[in-house]
């Protein structure tokens, strides 16, 4: 399940805007959409025309006659599309909740319980970075920050960012966002202007999408409908829908990324399975020789070619002029002999031995 929090503590952004029309162009792509108003302004809920006895304010507060779950306020819209309400009590909730343990997770704790139930939760902030917009950034997975065409908000932007990393910082808690440019008029140079400023500063942070200006999305907010409802063929309805699938294709690459590496994680799991299994088939062997008055002593045979080298020759391990050499051996019978300061001899300590073509004898070991 999805969480994105459309947030801008700055007024006229088109965040509730974006919040109505983003969720019903998800639930036109046939994904299970939840949108939560949690603005005290209601005006998501104004917006869609609804009108219930108990809003999101039952859920989050402790004191309210009505108490009760989150699922238990969820109104149906449309196929796919349901909402939770607010209303003008929520204002009260920061002062009410504000010597509350665990009061930044209240919104998580409720949502949480209905990841099952939906692809996609949008929740409507407020216009303000309070305890709710703190609440709705913590049961985020990202936020999207509705961005007008113009300089100050650009600058309102940053300062939001920077309260995003705080809250997820002091909340351990991850959150991507990205910058939807919205009330764009191309009409305009000055917008172009902003728009190549946006794209400078937030980079690959910025929908590829933008909002144009478009009367049907005021007149569908006063007619109490999602643009979809009132003018499906309008530009701010095919803004939104671009928007949904631009969002949806985002997912979908990041599905595959974390697919692409679950794969290469049992890939690697395999290979350092099968790498214990060969490990399995060698065995530690040591061999030693008694030679007090040698300076070097090598051990060859047949499992490594006979050659003296770094990796057969054997070290004196103390006074008592015992020499050792461990080797990783596979299963299997070999000739060995060791090599006493340029002498070749058999091993003194084991009688099994085998005549070699140079008319001397070879010492055989035969490891199970």
């Amino acid at each position: 399940m999805e969480i994105i929090a459309v947030c801008n503590q700055k007024g006229g952004s088109g965040k509730t805007t974006t919040a109505i029309n983003l969720s019903a162009s998800l639930a036109i792509n046939n994904c299970r959409v939840l949108l939560i108003d949690l603005d005290p302004q209601a005006h998501a809920t104004i917006g869609l025309n609804v009108e219930a006895n108990r809003t999101i304010y039952d859920v989050l507060s402790n004191i309210s006659r009505n108490k009760c779950l989150l699922s238990e306020v969820i109104i149906p819209l449309r196929p796919n599309f349901d909402m939770v309400p607010s209303s003008i009590v929520l204002s009260t909730i920061e002062q009410e909740l504000s010597d509350e343990i665990g009061r930044e997770t209240r919104l998580y704790d409720e949502i949480k319980n209905l990841r099952d139930n939906y692809d996609y939760v949008i929740i409507d902030c407020p216009p303000n970075l309070g305890l709710l917009t703190v609440n709705a950034l913590r049961a985020a997975n990202s936020a999207i920050i509705p961005v007008e065409a113009s300089r100050f908000s650009v600058d309102g932007v940053s300062r939001l960012i920077e309260i995003i990393n705080l809250i997820s910082d002091r909340l351990s808690h991850q959150i991507e966002y990205y910058v939807l440019v919205t009330i764009f008029d191309s009409r305009l140079r000055h917008s172009f202007d902003i728009l190549k400023r946006i794209k400078k500063d937030f980079s690959n942070r910025v929908f590829s999408t933008i909002i144009h200006t478009n009367v049907k999305l005021k007149e569908s907010q006063a007619a109490g409908m999602t643009v979809f409802d009132f003018d499906k063929y309008s530009r701010g309805a095919k803004d939104y829908y671009t928007l949904a699938r631009e969002i949806l294709t985002q997912k979908d690459f990041r599905e595959r990324k974390v697919e692409t590496t679950d794969m290469e994680r049992k890939i690697s799991e395999k290979i350092k399975n099968i790498s214990r299994e060969k490990i399995k088939e060698f065995f530690d062997i040591t061999f030693t020789l008694h030679a007090p008055l040698a300076n070097s002593v090598y051990v060859v045979g047949d499992f490594n070619n006979w050659q003296l080298n770094n990796e057969s020759q054997m070290h004196k391990e103390d006074d008592s002029g015992l020499w050792s050499k461990k080797l990783r051996l596979r299963q299997g019978l070999y000739q060995y002999r060791f090599v006493v300061d340029g002498r070749w001899i058999d091993d003194p300590s084991n009688p099994r031995t085998i005549e070699n073509p140079f008319g001397d004898k070879n010492s055989v070991i035969e490891i199970k």
